[in-house]
């Protein structure tokens, strides 16, 4: 009975939906380590010079506490989309599985022809055929290059697309980023082609994961069988493979015993065993027996639902359930967090350390004493142009006198993303202190800032001078 005389239409099967994100994510991908503003990047996590750029905005090493915040996020973002929806993750996103598809249903399948049909993916080619085996021979050449394409993609958040390519032009001089990307590369080659989806099944410590993960209000791919029979017994044994025989002990059963499910199946599992860890949650099995149901003017016996709803019969997927708001609740913290401490970041960096000698004393001419400090300045500046630098010394409220900026005199400039070191002398000409037992330390406040950009790029940092005690002023020649 066809479509068309039954009335039944069926819905846009999942596999084109996976199709259009797979194309979505690519493009993304692909065109996003190219797109700069103000000569920042979305994302990118640059060891060359140090960087971390996020959301377009440029952090240096040193304010890499958002890189925790961005491990977080991921990781409950991933275990909370397998609570609400199994490995949805894997069949959806997993570069593992967008790049199998490319292979086995692109190349092999649409372009070569090498296997008949996207539904059969059971059936391996024929490889005694020569013909086969020079569609073989082509399929993995495209995929060489292609893998050197993702490899090369990957690395572009980590060195910039126009740093990249001009590092390989002297391959020597960058072993570490040639040898990444040719490893990478092989690691492709040798993943798509021959473990396949052995490496969703076997290597892939996610499918471990999952199973502390679900519920039973989990939606995953399901087969129904209050509708369909039990194809398998208690121990996960085979019963049937006959529609007949099904129907004898279950004479409502509705199962066809076709088997489309299973020749879809990436990972080779039959999907009315129940929960296994190699699903995916492909869907490809539901589209399968959506098509063979349709016809016979039925619903799909397998179905994106949870065993709340399918198999228990409790009622409708709980999906706003306690669990889910936990995780919600701690990525909405955790990004607000990020946000928060990232809209604090300093637009220069500035280290303050203070040389060994605690001070040096003199007495000059007109019978003063002159008391200096010095420290090392490490200063970088995190804008994109170049800019000058200068810097106050502000004193606690109860100390009475001042400390001035002996060296250097004047303000200095810095180019971006160098770090400048600068040597600083601080010196009094007051009487700091009349403690005639112990140096004094006079905690003080520096205030560097940009020339012109004051109320922009400014930071304060802590630090300390020492004043000595009243018997070293006295005794000063």
């Amino acid at each position: 009975m066809s479509e068309k005389n039954i009335g039944l239409k069926l819905p846009t099967p999942w596999r084109y939906k996976r199709y259009y994100l797979f194309i979505f994510l690519t493009v993304v991908a692909l065109v996003l380590p190219w797109i700069k503003v103000n000569e920042s990047y979305f994302f990118l996590l640059n060891f060359d010079k140090l960087e971390l750029h996020l959301a377009f905005v440029k952090f240096d090493m040193q304010e890499l506490y958002l890189l925790p915040f961005l491990l977080m996020i991921l990781f409950l973002g991933i275990f909370g989309m397998t609570v609400m929806g199994g490995r949805v993750f894997c069949g959806w996103i997993c570069p593992q599985t967008i790049f199998r598809v490319i292979y086995r249903d692109l190349i092999e399948t649409k372009i070569l022809k090498l296997r008949k049909r996207i539904k059969n993916k059971q059936l391996e080619p024929d490889m005694s055929i020569f013909q086969n085996k020079v569609k073989k021979a082509v399929a993995v050449l495209i995929w060489v290059v292609l893998s050197f394409v993702a490899s090369a993609n990957l690395l572009w958040f980590f060195v910039p697309p126009e740093d990249f390519f001009s590092y390989l032009a002297d391959p020597f001089e960058h072993i570490i980023l040639f040898g990444t990307l040719v490893a990478s590369a092989i690691f492709l080659i040798y993943d798509i082609v021959f473990l396949k989806e052995d490496y969703c099944i076997y290597v892939c410590p996610y499918s471990r994961v999952q199973s502390v993960l679900y519920d039973e209000n989990t939606v995953m791919a399901l087969y129904d069988t209050n509708r369909g029979g039990h194809i398998y017994d208690e121990h996960k044994v085979k019963q049937f493979t006959k529609q007949k025989d099904i129907q004898v002990k279950e004479p409502h059963a509705e199962c066809t015993a076709c088997e489309s499910c299973v020749t879809v199946c990436p990972t080779h599992i039959d999907i009315r065993k129940g929960l296994q860890l190699e699903c995916i949650n492909c869907l490809e099995c539901v589209d399968a027996c959506t098509v063979v149901m349709g016809k016979l003017g039925k619903p799909s016996l397998v179905n994106w639902s949870s065993e709340y709803e399918i198999i228990d019969k409790k009622g409708k997927t709980q999906y706003f359930r306690p669990k889910i708001i936990a995780y919600a609740v701690l990525l909405v913290g955790l990004t607000i967090g990020m946000v928060l401490m990232g809209s604090n970041k300093e637009h220069m960096l500035l280290n303050i350390n203070k040389e060994n000698r605690l001070y040096s004393i003199e007495k000059t001419n007109d019978g003063r004493v002159v008391v200096d400090n010095a420290y090392e300045f490490l200063l970088q500046n995190t804008q994109n142009e170049k800019m000058s630098f200068y810097f106050e010394v502000i004193l606690p409220k109860d100390v009475k006198g001042e400390i001035e900026i002996f060296k250097p005199k004047e303000d200095f400039d810095v180019t971006p993303g160098v770090k400048k070191k600068k040597i600083v002398v601080l010196r009094t000409y007051d009487k700091l202190s009349e403690d005639d037992r112990h140096d004094t330390i006079i905690p003080i406040t520096i205030r560097a800032y940009a020339i012109g950009h004051e109320d922009k790029i400014t930071v304060f940092r802590e630090s300390t001078f020492t004043y000595p005690r009243a018997d070293i002023i006295k005794n000063t020649k």
